[in-house]
């Protein structure tokens, strides 16, 4: 389709699933347009940013890695970066006033034009701005670069109708726009043919699935529909919304063996008045109901949530309330934010804001807390008896231990002793253990694997050849949700 010559390329992530899957898209357009992954060790001919806007911190490392690239970029001809995702859609113009050796900005709803902005660019030796306001394409309906031979992301909508005065999402993303359940599930099916045995559903808001076409129960149909597909061993989603989390998700969860027990639900805060300056639709009363109704059904269900600290207005007893609903909430993890000004939403004009000090001190105690409790919810689970698919990309932890890492059934983090001389998992194989100590961020099991499973997954991933290294690069902590 273009004159590229074999130019190499590397995408760089910033923020949650969606853009991680987003990239995966990027990747698909530009090797059907000619261009092959770079390895690991060669500078890219073309660099891609996909980018977060939610974080403020997205913003300062986007600029830092353009900034170390220029002199790169100066010494190499014919060179090109992009940038697209979130920020650019929202800062537009400003990255190539701020990096004017860009050449080419796009935004959330044109990933497919990437390749031909890139040829004009090359071409008319000029920088490319194309920024869309509504979607051009959904995006499953772009070529994928998989990064995974045994899991794969599913985008069942994208947008989000929702208003929460410190999110921007909406704004960058759009408004709800939902997918047919059919291809859904045929995306899923062909995911499973090619010998992926896990899928996680995505959406800025992923459980309000169906408003658009007019179905409140879309969603949970969708995971017993899940529940239907042979080979399909596991399936996760997120990020769902306090406000449409209804008795027939939860129905669905425990009644479809393959819907694992786990459940990240954004909590944001524990303090009623500031969830009503946030414009969250629920009460904390609301948020511990919908919990215990979960752990009712999926007792073994380990449940993650957002926390926002320093919300403009937010006093002491307010964030006292959030430590209270946390301890309360038992969850197996938190990703905590330090709240900051996002330009464009209306917390950012709002009066009242939390001095950056204030903000740390109540982050410190809040994440205390969430290491403690956690612990406590992994501590648990000692003597149990868990079922681990093991992931590509950990590998041994080390020599001395001989542990590689997987994820239970509730998402939690196993490491697994395998001495040598036994059996040694593939990513994308599945085996029992029991679990012999604990962290706060994971599990350890030194007794060893029992009842391994060489699975289809497994047989997937053999089939990968080495070389091929992922081309998706996360940077930062650990991935967040999807906004929601």
């Amino acid at each position: 389709m273009f004159s590229t010559s074999t130019r190499t390329y590397q995408v760089v992530t910033y923020g949650c699933q969606m853009n991680v899957h987003d990239s995966e898209r990027i990747s698909g357009v530009l090797e059907e347009a000619g261009f092959v992954r770079a390895p690991d060790d060669a500078q890219a001919d073309v660099v891609v940013f996909n980018t977060c806007a939610v974080r403020e911190n997205a913003d300062n490392r986007l600029y830092g890695n353009l900034g170390h690239l220029a002199p790169v970029k100066a010494s190499r001809p014919g060179m090109q970066i992009a940038v697209g995702g979130c920020m650019a859609q929202k800062d537009r113009d400003t990255v190539v006033q701020k990096a004017p050796w860009v050449d080419v900005v796009f935004g959330t709803h044109n990933l497919g034009s990437l390749p031909v902005l890139l040829e004009r660019a090359r071409v008319q030796d000029a920088a490319q701005v194309e920024i869309l306001e509504t979607l051009e394409r959904f995006p499953s309906t772009l070529p994928t670069r998989r990064e995974s031979a045994y899991s794969g992301w599913v985008s069942i909508s994208v947008g989000c109708n929702n208003t929460c005065t410190f999110c921007i999402v909406p704004a960058l993303r759009g408004r709800e726009n939902d997918r047919r359940p059919g291809d859904i599930l045929a995306e899923i099916e062909a995911l499973v043919a090619d010998g992926v045995e896990e899928v996680t559903l995505l959406g800025q808001n992923v459980n309000a699935y169906g408003s658009e076409f007019g179905d409140r129960q879309a969603f949970s149909k969708l995971l017993r529909a899940c529940g239907e597909i042979q080979g399909l061993r596991r399936v996760r989603f997120t990020s769902p919304h306090p406000k449409d989390f209804t008795a027939d998700v939860i129905a669905a969860m425990a009644e479809t063996p393959n819907v694992m027990p786990s459940l990240h639900m954004p909590l944001q805060s524990g303090s009623d008045r500031v969830l009503r300056a946030m414009r969250r639709s629920y009460r904390s009363a609301r948020f511990l109901g919908i919990l215990d109704a979960v752990r009712e059904r999926l007792p073994e269900a380990a449940i993650t949530t957002d926390v926002i600290v320093g919300f403009p207005g937010e006093t002491e007893e307010d964030f006292q309330d959030t430590l209270r609903i946390v301890e309360r909430a038992r969850f197996s993890g938190a990703f905590t934010f330090q709240y900051s000004i996002r330009p464009g939403t209306p917390a950012a004009t709002m009066p009242d804001q939390v001095p950056k000090e204030l903000v740390q001190d109540r982050y410190d105690r809040l994440v205390d807390l969430v290491q403690e409790t956690s612990w406590q919810e992994n501590r648990a689970l000692i003597g149990h008896e868990v079922e681990v698919m093991f992931a590509a990309g950990e590998g041994r932890k080390d020599d001395r231990t001989h542990r590689v890492t997987g994820r239970a059934r509730d998402n939690r983090l196993v490491h697994v002793a395998v001495p040598d001389g036994t059996a040694q998992p593939r990513p994308g194989d599945v085996g029992r253990t029991v679990v012999t100590a604990a962290a706060p961020h994971h599990l350890i099991a030194d007794a060893g694997v029992t009842a391994l499973e060489r699975t289809r997954g497994g047989d997937a991933w053999e089939r990968w050849t080495a070389p091929a290294q992922p081309a998706v690069v996360a940077l930062g902590m650990p991935l967040a949700p999807s906004v929601s």
